[in-house]
């Protein structure tokens, strides 16, 4: 075989994109209706009651069978269900189910950035940006639900103990500040964790601190407070923090470099500082993969615009470890290694 017979034709290649741009449409008007079985209820309708008609499943959940018999059609077209033709009913499997439960708040986010569009379009010509509290609310919810899930999972289990002698401050006792905590998920699952310890989360997203105030329950309220602050100039506590985290925000900020050197400042002896960033790349090729992608385009209709609304520097979303590196050495940190990674975060501890 030659060369040339080993690579596609033009007219195989052009095919070949032409399939995957059908899958993009699919993909793209689909968000939206999985956004809306999730509003609806319908998925936890399946979940719960097993295959179901579309009229059934109108009458679970209180819609019109005529919309639920199009959105059936349309989920298990997408693989999202299954279909019984000798019975005309759809099922969720339990597998899917599991995936959806950590997975639908990327959807309720990514469809509500699309709506920034228009602005972003603007924002090409201008090379202004969109601030993070003009976004939709659904960007907000959803982002909490998209990361979450990974919190959950991983940051007490591993994170947290990848840290030199961090988690046995935490337990004997210590002083946590969250910086750019959003709704308060990752600050109230440290507190959950760690009972002998007092959080205090910041983020300049007043909405945000209103959301993560309702969502302390009882106990960790006695521990716990939220207060609206920037990252630059949010308060210290007498002796300082022996930990300040930053989760998933550092590289949409405008001043990130100030964000680091204003927590270097505010650290206890001995204190460190832990970065939770997206999985990216030193290379752009090194991105060229489905996270990187989800990122990317993230980092356009989000993360650099509302650093550049600001003036500031944009990392992006896919900043390299080394640009990462780099804005900690201008902070002031003096060690900074990746402790833990998954397939969708990296995580880095930062000691002056």
């Amino acid at each position: 075989m030659t060369v040339t017979d080993a690579q596609p034709s033009s007219e195989a290649k052009a095919q070949a994109f032409l399939g995957k741009v059908l899958g993009d449409w699919g993909a793209t008007i689909g968000s939206a209706l999985v956004v809306i079985g999730d509003k609806l209820g319908l998925y936890d309708a399946l979940k719960a009651a097993g295959p179901l008609t579309p009229a059934e499943l109108a009458r679970c959940t209180g819609t019109a069978e005529r919309y639920c018999r199009e959105w059936l059609l349309a989920q298990a077209a997408g693989g999202f269900l299954e279909y019984d033709p000798t019975r005309g009913r759809y099922s969720l499997p339990p597998e899917h189910a599991a995936v959806l439960g950590m997975v639908i708040g990327g959807y309720q986010m990514m469809n509500a950035l699309t709506r920034a569009e228009p602005r972003i379009v603007e924002a090409f010509r201008t090379g202004g940006g969109i601030s993070w509290g003009e976004h939709h609310a659904d960007v907000f919810d959803g982002c909490e639900r998209f990361f979450r899930p990974g919190y959950e999972q991983h940051l007490v289990a591993e994170w947290i103990p990848a840290l030199d002698g961090v988690e046995e401050k935490l337990r004997a006792g210590g002083r946590v500040a969250d910086v750019g905590c959003g709704h308060g998920a990752s600050t109230l699952i440290m507190a959950r964790a760690y009972p002998e310890t007092r959080f205090v989360g910041f983020d300049s997203h007043e909405d945000s601190i209103k959301h993560a105030r309702k969502a302390a329950d009882a106990e960790s309220a006695q521990r716990v407070r939220f207060e609206a602050a920037d990252a630059t100039s949010y308060s210290g506590v007498t002796g300082g923090y022996d930990l300040i985290t930053f989760f998933d925000c550092l590289h949409d900020m405008v001043d990130p470099v100030g964000a680091l050197r204003h927590a270097a400042e505010q650290l206890a002896p001995g204190g460190a500082v832990m970065m939770v960033e997206p999985m990216a790349g030193e290379r752009p090729e090194e991105n060229f993969n489905p996270v990187g992608r989800v990122y990317a385009s993230a980092s356009v209709l989000v993360c650099t615009p509302n650093s550049l609304a600001g003036g500031g520097m944009a990392l992006g979303t896919l900043a390299s470890e080394e640009s990462l590196r780099q804005v900690a050495g201008e902070a002031g940190f003096i060690t900074f290694r990746r402790v833990a990674e998954t397939p969708f975060n990296r995580i880095f501890e930062l000691r002056r």
